[in-house]
């Protein structure tokens, strides 16, 4: 993990509540989690506050505050459980503090991470995920944020333009799980191209970025919230829809696949080369996250679970 370039602690954090949101500033604080980019501080018992810790996060919290107003009205009416982090309060820059980039003050979910769960329980809410992601993936407005990685053509990451990438990822594995990577990779770079308007995506909606809580059984299989929107884009909804292999096992995707086809695309699903794209983009996904176990250890289990699936579903 990369070393944070602005140590935000619980004092910084009643600080700049103290400055700028002032009624909120004797709520008990906590730091729930330093993530690669953000820290997430817990306000209260309903509240948490999101800080960028490197000026590369800064905009993906503009973001942020972007994008989620705009979708919120949508997928509180397609998922009315779940809970989209839209900013409640916006933080600015404060000179004062020495504190340079915006940050917001977002509804608190409950629960555990879906990455620590059992993969086969998840499908008790995949079919909500699906419903969440067809609600996502509506038309976007032309001033919708940009991202370089993420609902571009598949055609310009550089696993295409250079197929040693992908090739230097897999060298540990066996010549039969290569030579089916490649056949998959192939096949998805075959595919037709997103030819429709751009939509609305999540960006990185993996295992580690859902929160799912206990139902009535006291068993965690109940999606409860869609967190880190940071990479949240417009673009080919093949990009997001790589999610399914690394949340789910066959019956999981199946659940949630079958949810999305009902919804998305004014009702019509998406056709077979989106969701060939859609396997390319797992691809992806999982070699990059089994090429960086230092960097990323907690991605190694979801890219080895992922690469599994699609290897087995190529076969």
């Amino acid at each position: 993990m990369p070393a944070a370039e602005i140590d935000v602690d619980v004092a910084l954090t009643r600080a700049l509540l103290a400055e700028q949101h002032p009624d909120l500033a004797d709520r008990p604080l906590e730091i729930v989690a330093h993530g690669w980019d953000n820290v997430m501080v817990r306000l209260g018992d309903d509240l948490a506050v999101r800080l960028p810790r490197r000026a590369l996060a800064a905009p993906l919290v503009e973001h942020e505050q972007q994008a989620l107003p705009a979708l919120a009205a949508r997928l509180r009416a397609a998922v009315p459980d779940v809970v989209v982090p839209v900013p409640v309060r916006l933080g600015r820059p404060s000179a004062a503090l020495g504190y340079p980039w915006s940050w917001h003050v977002v509804p608190w979910a409950g629960g555990v991470s879906a990455e620590a769960t059992d993969v086969a329980a998840r499908v008790a809410w995949a079919p909500t995920l699906g419903r969440l992601l067809a609600a996502v993936h509506s038309p976007a407005p032309d001033d919708a944020p940009s991202n370089p990685v993420r609902g571009v053509p598949l055609g310009e990451r550089a696993e295409a333009r250079d197929p040693s990438v992908l090739d230097e990822r897999l060298a540990a594995a066996p010549a039969a799980t290569r030579a089916a990577a490649r056949r998959l990779w192939d096949r998805a770079l075959d595919a037709a191209a997103f030819d429709g308007p751009p939509v609305w995506l999540h960006g990185d909606p993996h295992p580690a970025n859902l929160v799912v809580a206990p139902g009535e059984d006291g068993r965690p299989d109940r999606l409860s919230a869609v967190v880190d929107w940071g990479d949240v884009t417009s673009g080919d909804p093949a990009s997001d829809l790589g999610s399914l292999w690394l949340c789910f096992d066959d019956a999981g995707r199946a659940a949630c696949r079958a949810e999305i086809q009902a919804r998305a695309n004014a009702g019509r699903g998406w056709d077979e080369a989106t969701w060939a794209r859609a396997a390319g983009w797992s691809l992806l996904f999982a070699t990059n996250m089994l090429a960086h176990p230092q960097l990323h250890p907690r991605m190694v289990p979801i890219g080895r679970h992922a690469l599994a699936a699609l290897l087995d579903g190529a076969a």
